[in-house]
């Protein structure tokens, strides 16, 4: 396992290239995997959107991951509630710690909104069991879907 003392995590505007290719390969991926009404990644301007916040991860000055925190209800202090958004990891930086590395950063910004809950949906294909793995270790727990979904036998629903 390489060690990740050279990665940089940091909030991104998503105005580079390397940032919209990264987010397109990874939009496509989930599309080649998941039927389209299951398919609930955001796009480019979803993710540029005012309540949404993207980490970008990278080591020797390239793209190895991201993900966005996105602020369902903000509620009053202690109440709010957030989704982590289109979290990707670089198939060449797999089981590094990148994910969790973003994960952390983005439970700290939960934190420090006073969120007391933060839920995700991912696939309940096996390409996103190592996900799933990752979420659990870090305290979620499956849960009946939340703010815009339903019930969908493709998706797992994640909260802490």
């Amino acid at each position: 396992m390489t060690i990740l003392t050279d990665l940089v995590i940091e909030v991104d505007d998503l105005a580079g290239s390397e940032i919209a290719a990264f987010l397109a390969a990874h939009a496509e991926q989930l599309r080649s995997l998941t039927p389209p009404e299951s398919t609930h990644v955001l796009d480019l301007e979803g993710l540029r959107r005012s309540d949404v916040r993207v980490w970008v991860a990278r080591a020797d000055d390239r793209i190895v991951g991201c993900g966005a925190l996105k602020q369902l209800d903000a509620g009053s202090p202690g109440v709010g509630h957030g989704e982590i958004k289109s979290m990707r990891t670089a198939p060449t930086w797999r089981g590094r710690g990148v994910g969790g590395a973003i994960l952390e950063r983005m439970l700290d910004e939960a934190r420090s909104n006073c969120w007391t809950r933060v839920s995700l949906e991912t696939g309940a294909d096996d390409f996103f069991a190592p996900a799933r793995r990752l979420y659990a270790r870090y305290g979620f727990v499956e849960c009946a879907p939340f703010g815009d979904y339903c019930d969908d036998p493709v998706s797992v629903f994640m909260t802490r």
